[in-house]
């Protein structure tokens, strides 16, 4: 019996996006942070408006480098209409644009209990 390799899967880190082009920085450092942590890590940012490059421009350069699924993580802290109706449309329309790649989203940063403890451990010192 061969056991099944899992599927290569990307990662989008899902921002809304800035004219600062230090705003991008902690984006791109949780980036640099997967990749520090599994060195052969499809991961790519993307944004939502402003900055390059958009949430389907990255998930075709993911695919085309191999990733047959795409983890999209918004990395909003709150969840606003962005994250309730702009992101959901945004998904749908990848799906269509690739039927034969699974496409999960995940909850916005905002979302996780583990994000709400560690910035509360950082203000309380």
């Amino acid at each position: 019996m061969t056991l099944a390799q899992p599927l290569p899967c990307g990662i989008v880190l899902f921002a809304h996006g800035s004219r600062d082009p230090l705003w991008r920085a902690p984006i791109e450092a949780v980036a640099e942070q997967i990749r520090q942590r599994q060195p052969d890590a499809l991961v790519s940012c993307a944004y939502l408006e402003i900055c390059t490059p958009s949430l389907a421009q990255a998930a075709a350069e993911l695919i085309a480098a191999g990733a047959r699924q795409l983890r999209v993580f918004p990395l909003f802290l709150g969840v606003g209409k962005h994250a309730r109706e702009d992101l959901p449309l945004l998904i749908a329309d990848l799906r269509n644009a690739h039927p034969d790649v699974a496409i999960e989203l995940l909850p916005a940063a905002g979302e996780y209990p583990q994000l709400a403890a560690l910035m509360a451990d950082i203000a309380l010192g």
